[in-house]
């Protein structure tokens, strides 16, 4: 595993948003744009350490993982969580570390925070990938909708602290104490109604949607989301003449919970963006 080359905090919105880097990029081709990665519900940026390693597009180039606000090594503010100031964090932190555009790939709460940052600051991003995101709160299956609405620290802190996730968020945290804030933040953002439809059809970017066969989300809604892109639309001929810019994959025997460490998934990634 390559060592981090660079980290630090961007100052944007009242926040200090962590962010770790590696590589220095180049001019050849695409390899002088970034990717920056942003993480899913709980999470920090070594939870993309599988998918880093396996991405060949990332040879010569830049990655950025960033923490969301209470997220790892970022503090909260106390503000509310909401998508729209997801995304302005995400663009602040392009600016703030001096760049002017990136390839952006979130992953669930990160992917749909990654959405809201193209559709609110589409000239910081010239590709996006979304693995395992919606765009509209209806598209995810009602027991998820109805895990999100139980979502508060009352009842789940107790089981999260017995989850994989606690201790490495423990460890890095600037204060260990906050993780029942963090369950309720997270929960009232997950409660915010939104559908972004008529937004997605008016993004200038190429965007790949990754989804597992067993995601939270079905495939019936990832084709509605393609088709939003001008994905589906009609067949492509024998030539790929008609293939549109944006791309859709299902992976099989993968869930919502394994996809950002499926094998197949650093190749679908380094393909759409090389």
């Amino acid at each position: 595993m390559a060592a981090v080359t660079d980290h630090g905090y961007a100052q944007v919105n009242g926040v200090d948003v962590y962010w770790e880097s590696w590589g220095e990029g180049d001019s050849g081709a695409r390899g002088g744009i970034p990717l920056l990665l942003v993480h899913g519900g709980y999470g920090l940026t070594s939870d993309f350490d599988d998918l880093r390693a396996g991405l060949s597009s990332v040879a010569g180039r830049r990655v950025i993982a960033i923490e969301l606000e209470g997220h790892g090594h970022t503090r909260s503010s106390g503000r509310p969580f909401r998508w729209e100031t997801f995304a302005d964090d995400i663009a602040g932190v392009v600016r703030q570390l001096g760049l002017e555009s990136v390839d952006l790939l979130g992953y669930s709460l990160g992917g749909e925070a990654s959405l809201r940052c193209a559709i609110q600051h589409p000239s910081v991003v010239q590709r996006l990938v979304l693995v395992s995101a919606g765009h509209r709160r209806d598209a995810w299956f009602p027991e998820i909708r109805a895990a999100w609405d139980q979502m508060t620290a009352a009842t789940l802190f107790g089981m999260l602290q017995q989850s994989p996730l606690y201790a490495p968020w423990q460890k890095v945290a600037p204060d260990p104490e906050s993780f029942p804030a963090l369950i309720d933040s997270t929960g009232q953002v997950l409660r915010q109604p939104y559908d972004w439809s008529d937004e997605v059809r008016e993004l200038p970017m190429p965007v790949l949607l990754v989804y597992g066969d067993a995601d939270s989300i079905p495939p019936d809604a990832a084709g509605e989301f393609f088709g939003l892109l001008g994905g589906g639309q009609r067949d492509a001929g024998w030539d790929g003449s008609g293939l549109g810019k944006s791309r859709l994959a299902i992976l099989p025997g993968v869930t919502h919970y394994d996809i950002i460490r499926s094998p197949a998934l650093p190749g679908i990634v380094s393909q759409f963006l090389a």
